[in-house]
This record gives C-alpha cells, sequence and structure tokens, in this order.
C-alpha cells in the first residue's frame, strides 16, 4: 500500500521523483559512539527480562536466551539494527508480491531497502531537532482519511493491515513517520518554491505553441546516481552499469526487475514506475526522448547533471481537446492562520483563534485587521484574503468547513496539516474556468517540476550531512 499517496493531496511524484539520485556516503568523519557489538552473539545464561531500547535491540549480556540482535548501520547518534532491516524487506516483499512487481536478487533488494532507511532516519533525526511532529489526535485523523480514501472504517484498515502481516502499531508509526517527513519536506523545500509571472507568461505561451494534439505518458525509470565530486574514472563505471543494463534490457529483461535490482532512485522497488505525466511537466532532456517513443518502447541512456537514466514509455493517452466546462463554484474566501510549532501548540493556537472569533462576532475588531496581526500565511499583508478558490484549491477540511458557512459567516477554529484557520466567506458565484484559472494551472505545473528538482537535492543534502557509518564482520560496506 502507497501510505503516503493516499494520505497526503501532493505532487504524484511523492517520494518517486523522476531526478531520484541515490545520495554519496558521507565523508569520513570521527567515529561515533555505537550502543553496541556489531555482531550476533551467541545465547546467554537466563536474566530476568530487559526492556529493548524499542527498536530491537537488546544491550550486550541482556538478552537472556536470545541472540543479540546486530548493528548494520550508524546514522549520526542513531543505529539501525538487522532486525528493523529484516522487518523493512518483509514488508516491502510482501507489498511487491501482492502488486505482482519482479522481485530482485536479495542482496540487491537488500541495499536498496538500507540505503532508504538511512535516508529516512536522517530526515527524521533531522525532523525532530526542529520539532516537527504529529500527536496521536492528528495522526488518528490521517489514518481515518487513508481509510475514507479506500472506502474502509479504520477497524477495517486495521483487519487489512494485520492481515497482511503487519502490526497496526507499526503502521500506525510508518504514517506518523511519512507525514513528518513530508512536513519537513514543505518547509525545506516547498516554502521555497518561487514562481514569477515571466515564467508562466513563458509557460502558456509554450503551451499555446506546442502541436494541437495533447497527451501524457505512463512513463517508468531505471537511474543510475553519479556520486557527486565523482572523478572520470567513476563516472566511467556508472555508464558502463547504465550500459549493462541497456543491453539486458535489449535481450529480453524485465523492465520492471531491472529498475528494482539496478535503480538509484527511490521508486526502485515500485519497478521504476514513475506513473502519468504530460511531456511539458517534465525536464525538457526527459520530454524530448519520450515523445518520440512507443508504447513499450525505452530511451537510449540519458545524462543528466546528477545520473544515468534509461525511461520506458508503457502507455500513451490522449487528453480531450475541446470539452464543454462546466460551470463550478467558486468562494471569494479570507482566513486567519495559526501554525503549530513548538512553541505554539494546537490547542493553544484554537484559543486564541477563538477569543479572536468572538471579538469578530461582537464586532469588537475587523477580520482584515486580525489577519494582518497574527495571520502566519502569506496573505496576511491582504488582510487574509486568499481570492476567488474554485474546488480542489485547498485542503479538504478547509473547503468542507468553508462550503457549510454563510456569505459574512465566520468559521470556529479549522484545523488542516497546515495549522489552525479561521476562514470568512466573502463572496460566492458559478463560473466558466477563466484566465486567472488557466494562470494558477501553469503556476501549479512549474511548482510540481520545480519542486522534484529541489527536493531531490536536497534529500541528497541531508543524506551528504550525515554520519554513516556501515557494521559488518568484515568491515565491508553492506550497501554496495
Amino acid at each position: 500500500m502507497k501510505v503516503l499517496a493516499l494520505l497526503l493531496c501532493t505532487s504524484a511524484l511523492a517520494g518517486c521523483s523522476l531526478f531520484g539520485k541515490k545520495p554519496a556516503a558521507a565523508p569520513a568523519a570521527a567515529p561515533v559512539a555505537a550502543p553496541a557489538a556489531t555482531a550476533a552473539a551467541a545465547p546467554v545464561a537466563a536474566k530476568p527480562a530487559v526492556k529493548s531500547d524499542g527498536k530491537g535491540f537488546l544491550p550486550p549480556g541482556e538478552s537472556g536466551n536470545v541472540a543479540i540482535d546486530s548493528i548494520v548501520v550508524v546514522v549520526n547518534d542513531d543505529v539501525i539494527t538487522q532486525r528493523e532491516l529484516n522487518n523493512r524487506i518483509k514488508t516491502v516483499t510482501g507489498r511487491m508480491k501482492a502488486q505482482n512487481v519482479a522481485l530482485p536478487d536479495a542482496a540487491d533488494l537488500r541495499r536498496q531497502m538500507l540505503e532508504r532507511m538511512i535516508v529516512e532516519r536522517a530526515q527524521l533525526q533531522m525532523a525532530k531537532e526542529m520539532g516537527v511532529r504529529v500527536d496521536d489526535l492528528q495522526l488518528d485523523r490521517a489514518i481515518a482519511r487513508i481509510a475514507e480514501a479506500q472506502k474502509l472504517s479504520v477497524q477495517d484498515l486495521r483487519n487489512q493491515m494485520e492481515k497482511d502481516g503487519m502490526p497496526y502499531a507499526a503502521f500506525r508509526e510508518e504514517i506518523r513517520e511519512e507525514i513528518i517527513m513530508q512536513r519537513l519536506r514543505e518547509h525545506e523545500v516547498d516554502a521555497k518554491i518561487q514562481i514569477s509571472d515571466a515564467e508562466v507568461d513563458s509557460f502558456l505561451a509554450a503551451e499555446k505553441a506546442a502541436a494541437a494534439e495533447q497527451f501524457e505518458l505512463n512513463i517508468s525509470q531505471i537511474m543510475i546516481r553519479i556520486p557527486d565530486n565523482a572523478t572520470a574514472e567513476v563516472i566511467a563505471q556508472r555508464r558502463a552499469r547504465a550500459e549493462d543494463v541497456m543491453r539486458q534490457l535489449r535481450t529480453g529483461a524485465d523492465f520492471a526487475k531491472m529498475a528494482g535490482t539496478y535503480s538509484d532512485s527511490s521508486d526502485a522497488l515500485q519497478g521504476g514506475v514513475v506513473g502519468w505525466r504530460q511531456p511539458e511537466r517534465l525536464p525538457p532532456v526527459f520530454a524530448e526522448a519520450l515523445v518520440k517513443l512507443k508504447p513499450g518502447q525505452v530511451t537510449p541512456i540519458i545524462k543528466s547533471v546528477g545520473a544515468f537514466h534509461i525511461l520506458k514509455v508503457s502507455e500513451r493517452r490522449s487528453l480531450a481537446e475541446a470539452q464543454a466546462v462546466a460551470a463550478v463554484q467558486q468562494t471569494h474566501a479570507r482566513h486567519i492562520l495559526i501554525k503549530v510549532t513548538p512553541t505554539m501548540s494546537a490547542a493553544d493556537a484554537k484559543r486564541k483563534l477563538l477569543e479572536l472569533k468572538e471579538r469578530l462576532d461582537n464586532k469588537a475588531a475587523k477580520f482584515e485587521d486580525l489577519a494582518r496581526l497574527v495571520s502566519n500565511d502569506g496573505s496576511a499583508s491582504k488582510g487574509g484574503d486568499l481570492g476567488w478558490l474554485y474546488p480542489g484549491d485547498t485542503m479538504p477540511e478547509f473547503e468542507a468547513a468553508m462550503n457549510n458557512l454563510k456569505i459574512g459567516e465566520v468559521s470556529d477554529p479549522v484545523e488542516t496539516s497546515f495549522g489552525i484557520h479561521l476562514i470568512e466567506v466573502l463572496e460566492r458565484k458559478s463560473d466558466d474556468v477563466s484566465k486567472e484559472r488557466e494562470r494558477n494551472n501553469a503556476r501549479q505545473a512549474i511548482r510540481e517540476r520545480k519542486m522534484e528538482e529541489a527536493a531531490e537535492s536536497w534529500q541528497r543534502e541531508v543524506r551528504d550531512r550525515a554520519y554513516v557509518e556501515f557494521r559488518t564482520e568484515d568491515g565491508s560496506n553492506p550497501a554496495k
């Protein structure tokens, strides 16, 4: 189950970017203290039960008659144990089999999974340092949305998880970590993306100059990463690896299995599947090669800044050129947003907004003045004005609350993943998709493209900054 895609209304590439790059190992650094020996020890005499550290790791000499778990990798001041790695491989293997995705060799699967866990662990440590948290109430609401998206009750979802071999408690923590990493990315990457009017104008001009027939492609990828500051010799080795993959594909090898075995992208264990994309929303170097292909064909090896890529077109479908545009309900609204931070809890934010609502209801203050004064949103300078909103422009919780308001009415505090809101509806109208809507769509397309590139670069930076020490009995790197 790809839980993040079900949970968050974000880019369709959530976690499987076409620009995926396997980060390079961190530079040599002073060793950090490890909490235990690296290899499993022989059983020892029985002792009183001792609690583990919550990750399956038992201190030496305290494991009773159970063999000591071993450390596979040290990531900064944390560790990934063999038991954690085995459990993750077991879960992913079960999902791949359920989805009929060809499994790579065990060694390649282990390498892919270990690298993914290192990147996740480094991001979670960064989130913890920044105070990014998801409390149980927020987690319960997120899981309820996942269940609703699958037309299940929460209990039915829980039963399905346990039937698939995943304890519900582990499932909850997986969702919690995905939300935390998503919020970290929103803060570190998404919020910093800037798009100028000139970029929007250029995008629209390019669209109009394009061929009349528009289409989209269902694509997959195999990506061989080039390490940062790689020597000419290393680059040649990486190209040779890509050429070997290409030779196997030409002789009939399964693309999905090749992706799982050789690709360094985060979508490797999904068979390299990226999904449906319009060529104009892809980097030009990829779009130019893909538009020439028929379904089932693959591109030559494409070199980007940090990797060699092989792309496959699985399907191609046309977009409707002339559709009757149905009239849609538009809402002109404004809001006051208070973000949840380490110094501002959700409860405190709601309490503050209720006080503001009471002032508004008593005509003791104007909405726009309060928005300018306290709102944490970019719309604060405009008195919280969000302009005309179409269905789907906002988070589901925000939209549902907004749609229930009368014109001039102020909502009670509404919680979304962005924080806590007060919402006021100013006007409503029904209208066809306008020029403004066209520009908003263009802006979103540009944003998605920029976010993919920026997110992959940021993820690589987080990985490169982390101190990573591989632990094996022979001192080798188990990820190679």
